[in-house]
């Protein structure tokens, strides 16, 4: 009987005070307590002329363009740089190493080339088409033979089928080398083309030494 009534009384005496604790911690009626002007955080100021948007979290923030403001960027180590025609790219690139170097045009154009030692020349070509005459050795005609004009058709003597008429630099006149069974043949300042066998002329060089 003892215990029971001195756990009523004990009953008593804590219920109202967790009652009491229970609605000191709720808060009022009415949404609460509004914070004062002085603790509101001060609008952030606005730019003239645009608006700041905020930024969304993880995105990146949308930030207003200004007139002149862009500038090009110089290219980082590493990256390529932008190729020709683009913004800031260089307008000719430069020939790569070990690539053919372009040749400059020669002057006068592609001429018509002397034929190469050692080609043979064709019978009744003449003079090639940048001939030039050249200072030769004086030259000592037979006894009894003097200048004459000889031309293509005619046969000349036997006496000048010698190594002393022979003219073996065709070359410095940029004459090719005479066909097979052919030789050049001086004959004072003229040079004649002469087929061997025939004595017979087949082309003749007028004024080729002086």
């Amino acid at each position: 009987m003892k215990k029971a009534i001195l756990y009523l009384s004990i009953a008593l005496i804590v219920v109202p005070d967790i009652a009491i604790a229970q609605q000191g911690s709720r808060p009022p009626s009415g949404g609460g307590a509004r914070p004062s002007p002085s603790t509101r955080p001060a609008p952030a100021p606005s730019r003239p002329g645009g608006s700041v948007q905020p930024s969304r979290p993880g995105g990146p923030s949308t930030q207003p363009s200004r007139p002149g403001a862009s500038r090009p960027q110089p290219p980082r180590p590493g990256q390529p740089s932008p190729g020709p025609g683009q913004p800031g790219g260089p307008a000719v690139q430069p020939p790569r190493p070990g690539g053919p170097s372009p040749q400059p045009p020669r002057p006068g154009g592609p001429g018509v080339q002397p034929p190469r030692p050692g080609q043979p020349h064709r019978p009744g070509a003449g003079r090639p088409p940048n001939f030039r005459p050249i200072p030769g050795p004086a030259f000592r005609y037979p006894h009894g033979y003097r200048y004459r004009r000889w031309t293509i058709g005619l046969f000349l003597p036997a006496v000048f089928f010698s190594s002393y008429y022979y003219y073996n630099d065709y070359w410095r006149l940029g004459l090719g080398a005479p066909p097979y069974g052919y030789r050049w043949v001086r004959y004072g300042p003229d040079l004649l083309l002469v087929e061997v066998r025939s004595r017979r002329v087949v082309d003749v060089v007028y004024g080729a030494f002086y």
